[in-house]
């Protein structure tokens, strides 16, 4: 289909145009994005942001078209792009600057928490450390610990938390978290 009957379509609003367009040169796009650090998921977000700009230049008798369709496509979402990597360099700028003062806020945190759970029984101490700094399933902590399975496991941690919960609130303030 050549370029001028695909615009008289989409501009009478024929929708399979949009989709051959779609068909024709989602690869090229795909390959654009993945080559310059994207993946495949980005890359769909991307060319469908393309589409409608270029649907609605269509459709508001704005657009001028100096190329082919697929030319004018391939730039929309190359400058699509390039704009949302500016803003994931910024994110993780402003990510890495902030890393350092959560690190320490997060340290001092755990370190009330295992300050209470030091405090616990035995049974509940073990509970809670499995699972919140080993990171284990509630299976392998029923197993460890001997309890008949995971939702015995599940039961005894939850009763376990809402006494840790009580012990923090009965020795610290809201403050001592958030300073």
């Amino acid at each position: 289909m050549k370029d001028a009957e695909l615009i008289r379509r989409i501009e009478k609003g024929n929708e399979s145009a949009l989709d051959y367009l779609y068909r024709k040169n989602y690869k090229m796009i795909v390959n654009l994005i993945v080559k310059n650090s994207g993946t495949e998921d980005e890359a769909k977000d991307i060319f469908q942001e393309a589409l409608i700009v270029f649907w609605q230049k269509v459709i508001k008798k704005e657009l001028v078209l100096s190329s082919k369709i697929s030319t004018y496509l391939y730039s929309i979402c190359l400058n699509l792009w390039r704009k949302e990597l500016t803003k994931k360099q910024r994110f993780s700028r402003e990510e890495k600057e902030n890393s350092e003062e959560l690190d320490i806020d997060a340290y001092e945190r755990r370190k009330i928490v295992r300050n209470c759970i030091n405090k616990m029984n035995t049974t509940c101490r073990k509970v809670l450390m499995y699972y919140y700094f080993d990171s284990l399933s509630m299976q392998d902590i029923a197993d460890k610990m001997g309890f008949s399975n995971a939702d015995t496991a599940k039961t005894k941690k939850y009763k376990c938390k809402k006494e840790l919960d009580k012990t923090i609130k009965k020795n610290y303030t809201s403050s001592d978290f958030l300073d």
